[in-house]
């Protein structure tokens, strides 16, 4: 039963915090880090499609929740109860479409309705809620998100190519200045548009450019094999062998 799981971690919470060295050393500072690098953890596992560590990774998740209830109960600051009936409270508060009468016609109406109750339990801005150490691309994608729940959005999604070769337009006008800082501000401006195409067609734009990451590592990794088993260095081969090979690891990678 999930209750009698739940309680068993719980209780071996406990035991660690009470007997653990590490454990017991450990304060809600520290485990920063560390539960930043499992959420990682967690995405590269979802991008897998490797279910037995999405399974995993939600454990390890799970029991950073529950290690910084642990070390908040030990202050009287708060514990997992105050936790777990703070989501279940925040839940119920903002789906009035579920547990009250408000009645909405589909998920865009159902996501306005989330930022303007976001709003009425304080937050200042809409784009309030966008954590500031979110990945620089993750967090254009939620300040888009976040912006259209407004109606700030383009009429029609087309609308965006045209924005994306504007962009390109005067980014290629500040490269041929060579001005660093203006070259910089540009570059960022085409991103932001790529990323706002991205969300239009429904495309995350973090989870897309992490495949091309991996698939580029593998072709990569071809082009080391290729040359080791021919007994030289990866240096050593010209550009237009270098395309044969990344050109035969494309047709099996």
């Amino acid at each position: 039963m999930p209750t009698e799981s739940f309680s068993r971690l719980l209780d071996i919470m406990d035991e660690l915090r009470a007997k653990c060295p590490w454990d017991r050393s450990q304060t809600i500072e520290s485990l920063r880090h560390l539960t930043i690098e499992e959420t990682y953890e967690l995405a590269d596992a979802i991008l897998e499609n490797n279910l037995a560590d999405v399974r995993k990774e939600l454990g390890d998740l799970l029991l950073h929740i529950v290690f910084y209830a642990k070390i908040a109960s030990e202050s009287g600051a708060f514990n997992i109860e105050d936790v777990i009936d703070g989501i279940c409270e925040k839940l119920i508060f903002r789906h009035p479409h579920v547990f009250g009468n408000v009645t909405v016609n589909n998920e865009e109406e159902v996501k306005a309705n989330w930022e303007s109750l976001k709003i009425k339990e304080g937050n200042q801005s809409i784009l309030s809620g966008v954590p500031v150490s979110l990945p620089a691309m993750t967090k254009a994608h939620r300040v888009q998100d976040k912006a259209r729940s407004a109606g700030f959005d383009w009429d029609e999604r087309e609308q965006v190519w045209d924005k994306i070769e504007e962009e390109m337009s005067e980014l290629k006008t500040e490269i041929g200045r060579m001005d660093a800082e203006k070259m910089e501000s540009e570059f960022g401006d085409v991103f932001f548009s790529l990323v706002n195409a991205a969300r239009l067609y429904g495309i995350d734009a973090e989870a897309a450019l992490e495949r091309t990451n991996k698939k580029f590592i593998k072709r990569f990794n071809y082009l080391e094999r290729k040359t080791a088993k021919e007994g030289r260095p990866l240096s050593s081969m010209t550009l237009e062998e270098m395309n044969e090979a990344w050109e035969e690891a494309k047709k099996s990678i």
